[in-house]
């Protein structure tokens, strides 16, 4: 076999092209072969017939490029859970526009590692001003923001919390029982106290119980506030955090991964008003920016305050070598060999700029209120409150948690639909997290309408149920006279009847 060309240099873009062209090929042969939004038959359908289609993984001989190209990319693409599919709405997992994974290929074809200058010249000089531009959109009245780029919403929380340690020493460290968890494994990471968990009665972090918190604890204190929950989407009121922590010397950390981006929508940025009063925000261009993962953020209102990531190793910052000039990248990260994340993101920047990304959030935002709304007119189904941002949890009326939980599973079971699932005022809910801005009115009556047949399905015994599932107590029983044929007859309406939408409890981390 001759020596397989590579992807830089000035041949390279020619060895690519026939490559790529499996590749789409692949892609698109394997999206029709899955026909959905995810392989129908669950794991102990998909992981044999993946296997089945990919092994043996290590031959003794290679089969060639095009071939090995054609074969795992088709396995995986018919065995994907599609974000691009209008039924994929489990998680703040967001199908990536066209011209950010068009980027990530340069990316990846040029492979600058963003630990040194003189393995990315032009990449370092691009995330340098890329960082700043983002910055200074969280912190537009301070004089030299800065960002880092991270792997995510996970790695930007531990920063923070690490710097709020290196500034303080042992930091306490507060937030709401709505905040992600990957603040309390921060703060075990970095061994500092388990963090005060705040009520969040409303899903939103309770000021009062803050205040009280900050009143009885006298270490330093930093206390953490979220712009977008992961179960609800819901955002705390950030301006009155703000004014407590100024009140009792407490340092602020806003975990913006989710509803950071709505700064560049003119019409839902006031939602985020009291960002630029935090000492550190986390943001996750992977959620509501439609970057290919990964594309975080950690941003802070001052560039001094990012010092203590210095770390030093001579043979990538050679004292001389950065007093001759040479830019110093590796307190630019926790990470050594990492990739130049900030080259998708500008391109899709530069390429849609400030209207074209607010058309984009406004579009999503509004697709997901047509959803509530659809839920709310429908007798069936129950609305937990109207979206803040793009999340909407509802859930067959009459259902207990049981039938809801199974409701998901069996969607998933047969290749329907891929819906997340949350807590909220002690109850399961179904969770349709809306991130795709292609999606039609159409598409959001389907999925309502999948939902709908299926528990009309379980609770008729008309399918068999998903693995581990036995029975479903507690279920509305169907009408007199309903036949078990779904395909012909309409779904049984249940007797219970629908509530108003209000405010409740979120109790499951974001």
């Amino acid at each position: 076999m001759p020596t397989p060309p590579l992807a830089g240099g000035p041949t390279g873009p020619a060895a690519l092209r026939p490559l790529i062209d499996t590749v789409l090929t692949a892609l698109h042969d394997g999206a029709t072969l899955r026909g959905g939004p995810l392989p129908a038959g669950g794991p102990d359908t998909v992981t044999p017939r993946t296997r089945t289609a990919t092994h043996p993984l290590i031959p003794d001989h290679g089969t060639g490029p095009h071939h090995a190209l054609r074969n795992l990319v088709t396995a995986l693409a018919a065995g994907a859970a599609d974000p691009a599919h209008p039924h994929c709405a489990a998680h703040l997992h967001t199908p990536p526009l066209a011209l950010a994974a068009a980027a990530d290929l340069a990316a990846s074809a040029l492979n600058p590692s963003m630990d040194s200058w003189d393995q990315a010249p032009a990449a370092s000089a691009l995330e340098a001003d890329l960082t700043t531009a983002l910055a200074a959109e969280i912190y537009p009245h301070t004089p030299s923001p800065d960002a880092v780029i991270t792997t995510g919403g996970t790695e930007a929380n531990q920063l923070a919390l690490l710097l709020a340690r290196e500034r303080h020493g042992p930091v306490q460290t507060i937030c709401g029982t709505n905040a992600h968890h990957s603040v309390t494994r921060a703060a075990w990471l970095l061994g500092l106290p388990e963090p005060v968990a705040v009520p969040a009665p409303t899903g939103t972090l309770d000021l009062a119980a803050l205040d009280e918190a900050l009143t009885e604890l006298h270490r330093p204190l930093l206390v953490v506030a979220t712009a977008g929950t992961t179960d609800t989407g819901e955002i705390d009121p950030l301006d009155a955090i703000a004014d407590l922590c100024a009140t009792h010397g407490a340092e602020l950390h806003i975990d913006a991964a989710y509803g950071g981006p709505l700064l560049f929508s003119p019409t839902h940025r006031t939602l985020l008003h009291g960002l630029d009063r935090a000492h550190s925000v986390t943001l996750d261009l992977h959620k509501l920016g439609w970057q290919p993962a990964s594309a975080g953020l950690l941003a802070v209102p001052e560039r001094h305050h990012l010092t203590p990531l210095h770390h030093h190793a001579p043979y990538l910052n050679a004292d001389d070598d950065t007093e001759a000039g040479l830019p110093d990248l590796l307190g630019r990260s926790l990470r050594t060999t990492r990739r130049p994340d900030a080259l998708k993101i500008a391109v899709t920047l530069q390429a849609l700029g400030r209207t074209g990304l607010a058309e984009l959030i406004d579009r999503t935002l509004a697709t997901a209120h047509h959803l509530a709304d659809l839920v709310t007119k429908n007798p069936t189904l129950d609305l937990y409150d109207r979206p803040t941002i793009s999340t909407v949890l509802l859930r067959p009326t009459g259902a207990d948690d049981h039938t809801v939980a199974t409701v998901r599973r069996t969607l998933l079971q047969r290749g329907h639909a891929v819906l997340g699932r949350a807590h909220a005022e002690g109850r399961l809910w179904l969770k349709a997290t809306l991130l795709n801005p292609h999606t039609t009115p159409q598409d959001l009556q389907t999925l309502l309408d999948l939902i709908t047949d299926t528990t009309a399905d379980l609770i008729t015994g008309t399918t068999d149920l998903p693995a581990g599932t036995t029975d479903l107590p507690g279920t509305v029983p169907a009408p007199a006279g309903t036949t078990t044929d779904l395909l012909t007859q309409p779904p049984a309406t249940p007797t219970a009847t629908h509530p108003t939408p209000h405010p409740t409890e979120s109790d499951t981390p974001r």
